[in-house]
């Protein structure tokens, strides 16, 4: 969809509002009105608030070739439910929602990526209320790497933690015990199903 959206800027760059942003830059606010559709050519960003403990706790992360606020500027209430954080150096196009709208009727391969990325987010929408349903640490952590095709690649295990909605203390020790019993591998930022162990 990259390659789509760069020719449309190219041949009419009045679509879009393209900007650049840096590591760890603040994109919106939590409770800041969306106005744009987001749509992530290049970086990695994420959305994320915190506990009255200050814990984080990460609502998404948006990768490239991705949307974001495709969903909250056609809501009631467009407003962020978290920060909105470059994760890494990024570029990104905002597109007004008349705009986007118009998009998406003029262009039928936009609009088919456009759907099959909502249905993907909906699996993945489902997938983590069952993991948030599971009140286990152990079955939680164990059904997430399942359906991450039995691999986790990983920025820290506070952010892991977040994503799980899990204590980081509670995770690293839950680790420590699945390598000890040889059913996960951990090994720089990745863990691993280890081929010795069955994780049922």
């Amino acid at each position: 969809m990259i390659n789509e959206f760069n020719k449309l800027f190219n041949q009419n760059p009045n679509l879009f509002i393209k900007k650049t942003f840096k590591k760890g830059e603040t994109l919106f606010q939590e409770n800041d009105i969306c106005h744009f559709v987001g749509f992530v050519i290049e970086g990695k960003i994420k959305i994320s608030s915190y506990t009255i403990y200050g814990n984080e706790v990460i609502y998404s992360i948006i990768n490239k070739n991705e949307f974001f606020g495709n969903n909250l500027i056609f809501s009631s209430t467009p407003k962020y439910k978290g920060n909105v954080v470059c994760l890494i150096d990024s570029i990104i196009y905002f597109i007004f929602k008349e705009n986007f709208i118009k998009i998406l009727i003029e262009n039928k391969n936009i609009l088919s990526n456009y759907l099959l990325f909502q249905a993907e987010r909906f699996k993945e929408l489902n997938s983590k209320i069952k993991i948030l349903s599971l009140n286990d640490a152990r079955e939680r952590f164990l059904y997430y790497l399942s359906i991450n095709n039995n691999i986790i690649h990983y920025q820290s295990i506070t952010s892991l933690a977040a994503e799980l909605n899990l204590r980081r203390e509670t995770l690293s020790r839950l680790i420590t015990t699945l390598i000890e019993e040889k059913i996960i591998i951990k090994k720089d930022k990745y863990i691993s199903k280890s081929n010795t162990h069955h994780l049922d």
